[in-house]
């Protein structure tokens, strides 16, 4: 992985706390499997040691942009909502393992599970299937109406369900509520969220092939620091950062 520096196209607010950034450059040459992420330098002096990690959410490769959706957890994300049209930002990557969009054949059905802010990297995993000809299901978790996103994009690759935890917008209740109540048949699934939707989501059906990102603090995002470990079934330790953050979930002791 390399540095590259890009150019801020825009950076709006899509939700309550969440944006939606723009960026321009080089970088997009090299990115190519949905899953990925990048670590984003938070401004040009020494406030901020540690990058943020991003995940990407749609890759443009004609007009050399890509789309990032994050949320404002602290210091660093609020800095990185306050960056502006033609700011120049430096960004790590495309870094870890992401989806593997051939492991459906054209016909199958996908279905893509996504919670809060696990949502952005399923789209752009819903578009390289539909390219494939394969069919994709997305079901996509929330906490309440204020905090959902993308309902609309995702609608256009296909059927789409929205849960809220509270019941404020689309279904009430949780993502596996959705999937029984809906009685939602597919081939495999492509899921990222909370460790406890994952967890659920795998156990619901033990005997489906599923492939899960998980999603955990870093700190270097090169897997040289340790700092995102996660256990694997055999007792192993894997570092999300590189060794992940998608796995089959059959592999990960959730």
């Amino acid at each position: 992985m390399d540095t590259y520096l890009t150019k801020v196209v825009s950076n709006d607010q899509i939700a309550d706390k969440i944006f939606r950034i723009v960026l321009c450059g080089d970088i997009v040459d090299v990115m190519n499997t949905p899953g990925q992420f990048v670590n984003i330098k938070v401004g040009n002096g020494h406030e901020f040691l540690l990058r943020r990690p991003i995940s990407i959410c749609e890759i443009n490769k004609e007009e050399k942009k890509f789309v990032m959706i994050y949320r404002i957890e602290g210091a660093g994300t609020l800095k990185i909502s306050e960056l502006k049209n033609g700011d120049k930002v430096d960004v790590l990557g495309p870094l870890g393992k992401g989806y593997d969009v051939y492991t459906l054949e054209k016909n199958q059905t996908a279905l893509l599970v996504g919670g809060g802010i696990g949502v952005p990297p399923l789209y752009e995993l819903a578009k390289q299937f539909k390219k494939q000809g394969i069919k994709t299901i997305h079901i996509l978790g929330f906490n309440n109406k204020k905090d959902v996103f993308y309902e609309e994009k995702f609608t256009e690759l296909g059927d789409t369900y929205i849960a809220t935890a509270d019941g404020s917008y689309g279904e009430c209740g949780f993502v596996t509520d959705v999937i029984r109540d809906k009685k939602i048949t597919y081939d495999k699934y492509y899921s990222c969220g909370p460790f406890a939707m994952l967890k659920a989501l795998t156990k619901m059906d033990e005997e489906k092939i599923g492939y899960i990102s998980l999603e955990e603090r870093m700190a270097c995002g090169v897997g040289a620091c340790y700092a995102c470990i996660c256990e694997k079934q055999d007792g192993s330790i894997s570092r999300v950062c590189y060794d992940g953050p998608v796995y089959n979930s059959k592999d990960i002791a959730l």
